[in-house]
């Protein structure tokens, strides 16, 4: 990752406290700040940067394998055509949570959690007509519904990028997908654990120095039960039917995590 994405990101983290979802403008900067919980790296860590590794889980690809891997400062996650998840309608690789040296960070309820990274979307991955999924928020647990999504989403034949609330039937926002194929993206998510309307979400995405979106929505529901355990990879349908699916891949980098303290 270049130096100046780096600084782009620390710039960001630096700035006064009141910018966390969730906090008044005018709350003094000494009241809370960000503190840094998880900072991994591809060559040092590798997979056990996460907390489960979810690589064709119904073992439909043996030849494939691995789909999701460490390379150079980067993991993969590489998605054929052929792969499938249990559920036969769908593919899934996909990684869960945040493991450190003394275990895994929960998420609980009346917490405030960020998360930057930077992402690589190759123009294989394309958006499509049913869901393509590239990070996601969920109560740990089989069957458990998604509280927040980031997509590729094919609207009016027009591929977008998209952060959803489902639980909340939220969109946050939306914007072009395109302009974003085949470089890096800069990902700054902040979430506030709240049931009800106790809840709140910043999305950032950054191309270099330009902000390509910052959307923010507070007095939302972004709790089940449990705790939220982020995850990333590639989670999509098979029924698409723009003809966009092919084999392809996703790259994520300098993934790192802070909580509001």
């Amino acid at each position: 990752m270049s130096t100046s994405r780096r600084a782009v990101l620390g710039a960001a983290l630096g700035g006064a406290a009141g910018a966390a979802v969730g906090l008044s403008a005018t709350t003094p900067a000494y009241a809370a700040s960000w503190q840094q919980k998880w900072a991994p790296t591809a060559t040092g860590d590798g997979l056990g940067a996460f907390e489960t590794v979810e690589d064709d889980r119904a073992d439909s690809h043996p030849a494939g394998h691995p789909h999701i891997y460490a390379t150079g400062d980067n993991w993969r996650f590489t998605m054929h055509t052929v792969d499938r998840d249990t559920s036969t309608d769908r593919q899934r690789q996909e990684v869960t949570g945040l493991r450190t040296g003394s275990g895994y960070l929960k998420w609980t309820q009346g917490q405030t959690w960020r998360i930057t990274y930077s992402m690589y979307i190759p123009g294989s991955l394309k958006a499509t007509t049913t869901f393509t999924h590239i990070m996601q928020m969920k109560q740990p647990g089989n069957g458990t519904s998604p509280i927040v999504v980031q997509s590729l989403r094919r609207v009016n034949g027009v591929q977008t990028i998209e952060l959803n609330l489902p639980i909340a039937g939220v969109l946050v926002g939306r914007t072009d997908l395109e302009p974003l194929h085949d470089t890096w993206t800069d990902v700054d998510f902040q979430i506030k654990v709240g049931d009800g309307t106790a809840g709140s979400v910043r999305w950032i995405l950054k191309s270099g120095s330009t902000t390509v979106i910052d959307r923010t929505r507070t007095g939302v529901d972004t709790f089940l039960a449990d705790r939220v355990r982020p995850k990333w990879g590639i989670y999509r349908s098979l029924g698409d039917t723009s003809g966009s699916l092919q084999d392809t891949y996703l790259l994520l980098t300098d993934l790192r995590g802070y909580q509001l303290g």
